[in-house]
């Protein structure tokens, strides 16, 4: 599994998905980014479903699997604690921080001590009871080296002061307080040595505003949204990227794409990486363009292609680049997806991924989300499941949109659509394609995705 090609679609159980006899958790899974704006964290949004929505769409033998065994040794343990332990969400978090709702039940229960501190902050809500039991279990478990978020924070009410000696950060709402009070409040809670996470940013101006008052860490999607053309710098010219996308539409020759590539010595330098670190070159090593390219394949060059549209001109580590991962484990999630789907073949698969890897197009180039499409020719289903959200595609667009917001509402209604396929299995697909982005710049292929200077 790589960066540049996907394996071929195929029809699967659900991967890490915690099963119990009484319930099952699943995540959807929201970026946390810097004051660099580069994703340091994700909030792991659990959902606890009824145990057959997922047995009942499963293979006979994976089935079998998802009955709980005698001998399991996570019997007992709670859902929620049990997911967050499979390797598919240790996988999608790709060496960042998880950040995961607990309840009052979860801090008092022995099993949430299987949770790694080291890969997971535990957000506190604003309605829990608190009382000298919870608050001696919060400094048992602060001695295990667990670290508390007060989380959804609009008020600093009893409860807000009573955990937060207890806290090393807090979670504001944003928008939800007055701006001279929230000024204030950040200024104490900075004074008192707290790191500040802004919830609710999803436009630039609010990024900015949150980062003049000091706040630490952004949750949101203004970092996916149309900027101004000084907000992100594109990793390569964007008419070199747009015209070599465009030729590879066409089914191009050898001769042609070398032509092409010619005009661009830095993409040649990376492509010929590319194709001495891709393994396909049998040891032997490639020496000329055509050789690369021979080697590489104009698919493989395709998709390097798309996801270097997104790719940051700065210098930062690919599974760090918000808008790359986003958009790379949209296109590999829709790719999964639609292979589950009755009569789904390679075409379908490409245009999956095609769909979902130029969903947020616009907020490389700025402008209209229509216009920008025109310029790339997509065909018909792909545009019209971007722009209306028609057709199978656009559904399962739907579906990860609603996903990455935490929408479960929303993901139901798309799986109305889009049986065989459960909200279970859309969530654990979801993780299995943030797995496959997030392995960008450690993976052999990678050297292909490396930045491109202008």
């Amino acid at each position: 599994m790589n960066t540049i090609a996907a394996d071929g679609p195929r029809r699967h159980a659900v991967p890490g998905v915690a099963k119990t006899t009484t319930a099952q958790v699943v995540f959807a899974r929201q970026p946390l980014l810097d004051r660099d704006g580069m994703l340091c964290g994700y909030e792991m949004k659990a959902r606890e479903i009824a145990a057959g929505e997922v047995a009942a769409s499963l293979t006979d033998s994976s089935a079998d699997a998802a009955e709980p065994r005698r001998s399991d040794p996570l019997a007992g343990v709670d859902p929620v604690v049990r997911a967050a332990i499979q390797p598919a969400v240790r996988e999608a978090l790709v060496g960042h921080i998880g950040y995961l709702d607990v309840t009052r039940a979860m801090l008092l229960d022995e099993s949430l001590q299987m949770l790694p501190p080291d890969r997971f902050l535990l957000d506190i809500p604003p309605d829990i009871e608190v009382d000298s039991t919870l608050i001696s279990r919060i400094v048992t478990l602060h001695a295990r080296r667990y670290r508390f978020v007060l989380d959804h924070v609009v008020e600093a009410d009893h409860t807000f002061a009573q955990l937060l000696p207890y806290a090393g950060a807090v979670k504001i709402e944003f928008a939800r307080i007055e701006p001279a009070m929230l000024e204030k409040l950040a200024g104490v809670l900075r004074s008192a040595g707290k790191t500040l996470i802004a919830l609710g940013i999803e436009s630039q101006a609010d990024f900015e505003a949150a980062r003049q008052l000091g706040f630490d860490r952004f949750e949101g999607y203004f970092f996916a949204r149309p900027q101004s053309s000084t907000a992100r710098r594109v990793s390569a010219p964007r008419h070199a990227l747009l015209n070599l996308l465009q030729l590879l539409g066409s089914e191009p020759t050898v001769t042609q794409l070398e032509t092409e590539l010619k005009l661009n010595p830095v993409l040649v330098m990376h492509l010929m990486r590319l194709a001495n670190t891709s393994g396909l070159t049998m040891g032997r090593k490639v020496e000329t363009l055509r050789e690369a390219i021979n080697a590489t394949g104009t698919d493989r060059i395709a998709r390097w292609t798309q996801l270097l549209l997104y790719a940051d001109g700065r210098k930062v580590a690919l599974e760090s680049d918000p808008l790359l991962q986003l958009a790379a484990t949209r296109a590999r999630f829709m790719e999964l997806a639609i292979a589950q789907l009755p009569s789904a073949g390679r075409d379908e698969a490409d245009a999956a991924f095609l769909t979902g890897v130029f969903s947020f197009v616009d907020a490389v180039f700025g402008g209209s989300l229509e216009s920008t499409l025109d310029v790339l020719t997509l065909s018909r289903p792909i545009r019209a499941a971007i722009l209306s959200r028609d057709g199978v595609l656009g559904v399962l667009l739907a579906a990860i949109d609603a996903l990455e917001r935490g929408a479960w509402d929303d993901v139901d209604a798309a799986c109305t659509q889009l049986a065989p396929l459960t909200a279970a299995q859309i969530a654990a697909l979801a993780l299995e394609a943030a797995a496959w982005a997030g392995v960008a710049d450690r993976h052999a292929e990678a050297a292909g995705l490396e930045r491109l200077d202008e």
